[in-house]
């Protein structure tokens, strides 16, 4: 068994969403990384968008942190790697400190991660300092940083903020309000940092804009007031038992704006798995690659609806694919674009592939959230749901998927639909839960009943 890992570490987490912990986590990375440090980020919770900034930050990639989820041994296993290859490992939180089950301040507690609290000051002064006294010592054991304001109108206005702490201390610093600072957003979080032409510059300026405080101030001999010993994980669950199930077969995944919710743990699952992952982007490829199995990420095909109908070329390809008993895994959006029509929350009905009889259209609210585990062939895969849309097909219902907990007696969640060799959900599942559900996901099947053409 390896020797413990030490490396200063901090847990950047929030009394609510939207107070602005990806900003400030992104700026911290950017911030040290451009002082030559080694930073390493995680995200806490299921979370496909928020890691696309904080890799361009840190200029690492970034890997989810999910006490259920992942699982306490992947993170454990995660955080112990990170540690010894950085100098600062950051972890961005999820909804509130306290929000969720398990929650950030689960996660922080069982690795002793020193929390910082991101509060949006913005209408706040004196309640400012209760606040903060609440965040910490809600819960008995937590290991605490300190608080920063965010949305601060100014130096007036940080000096109330300062005043109103218990502990002067635990005061890191103010970001002062300024619109230029925010990530952008849309209908499912914030926009893909690739789609942003000056993302870096943002990135710089949020970085520049915590110039002054506490967390900038720190050299690598202060850094280690957040030191944390991570320990190797008692027994890593290696990807795949022995020998590479997946070994020769080629995954094709498509990779582009419509379809980018991708987990790079997943990637790597499968590559461990045996298999060579290879990427197309059904936005611009005119043929699907030369493959043994398809995988079709979640992302955003309502927003390129018509592109995507009129690829007419990738649609046929992906149709003999499926002719030829070839795996296909179609997630969420992956799922959207088989149906025959899409209507987007304006109304508006595209035509789609039509390789899944069916329409799915647009709702103006969430139409499911939460974690969620699917049994299939046996084995059992956890991962999440989080979309705006709904689905009408007369196709049957495999099975569906269960909130955890829920195994004794399931509640109905996402439908698992089959055609021929093709399978397709709103559920996202996270492959390192399960390697062996994933190998036989992605392996060629035969007997597969139903037609697509």
């Amino acid at each position: 068994m390896s020797e413990p890992a030490r490396c200063a570490a901090i847990l950047v987490a929030a009394p609510a969403s939207g107070q602005g912990k990806t900003t400030v986590a992104c700026a911290l990375a950017r911030w040290h990384t451009r002082q030559g440090r080694r930073v390493r980020v995680f995200k806490c919770g299921p979370d496909f968008l928020d890691p696309h900034w904080l890799a361009l930050a840190s200029g690492a990639p970034v890997h989810q942190l999910d006490l259920w989820m992942t699982g306490e041994a992947d993170c454990r296993q995660r955080l112990h790697q990170a540690a010894q290859q950085a100098d600062l490992l950051i972890v961005e939180g999820v909804m509130g400190l306290f929000d969720g089950a398990p929650s950030a301040a689960d996660l922080a507690q069982r690795f002793d991660l020193p929390v910082l609290a991101v509060v949006d000051a913005s209408a706040m002064a004196g309640t400012f300092g209760a606040l903060a006294l609440g965040l910490q010592h809600y819960r008995a054991g937590l290991r605490w940083a300190g608080v920063l304001a965010n949305r601060v109108a100014g130096e007036r206005h940080a000096d109330m903020l300062r005043a109103s702490l218990r502990e002067p201390a635990h005061w890191l610093g103010a970001l002062m309000r300024n619109p230029a600072l925010a990530l952008p957003e849309r209908h499912l979080g914030l926009t893909v940092a690739s789609e942003v032409d000056d993302a870096m510059a943002r990135l710089d300026a949020a970085a520049d804009a915590l110039a002054g405080t506490t967390l900038t101030q720190m050299s690598g001999a202060d850094l280690q007031r957040w030191a944390v010993s991570f320990e190797p994980a008692a027994s890593a669950a290696a990807p795949a038992t022995g020998a590479q199930p997946l070994l020769g077969t080629t995954v094709a995944v498509a990779r582009d704006a419509a379809f980018c919710f991708i987990y790079a743990a997943n990637l790597e699952c499968l590559q461990a798995l045996g298999a060579k992952v290879v990427f197309f982007s059904p936005l611009a490829d005119a043929a699907l690659p030369d493959c043994d199995a398809v995988w079709l990420p979640g992302g955003y095909p309502e927003l390129h609806a018509e592109q995507l109908a009129r690829n007419q070329g990738l649609r046929d390809g992906l149709a003999a694919h499926v002719a030829q008993h070839k795996p296909v895994w179609a997630e969420c959006g992956g799922m959207m674009v088989l149906f025959d029509q899409l209507v987007t929350k304006d109304g508006e009905t595209h035509a789609q592939w039509g390789l899944l009889p069916g329409r799915i259209t647009m709702q103006q609210r969430l139409a499911a959230l939460g974690p969620q585990q699917l049994v299939i062939d046996g084995q059992l895969l956890r991962g999440h749901t989080f979309h705006y849309s709904t689905c009408a097909t007369p196709l049957a219902v495999r099975t569906r998927t269960a909130r955890p907990g829920c195994e004794a007696a399931p509640v109905a969640g996402e439908a698992l639909y089959e055609a021929g060799s093709l399978r397709a959900s709103y559920f996202h599942a996270w492959f390192a839960s399960n390697p062996q559900a994933v190998a036989a996901l992605f392996a060629r099947r035969t007997g597969t009943g139903g037609t697509v053409s």
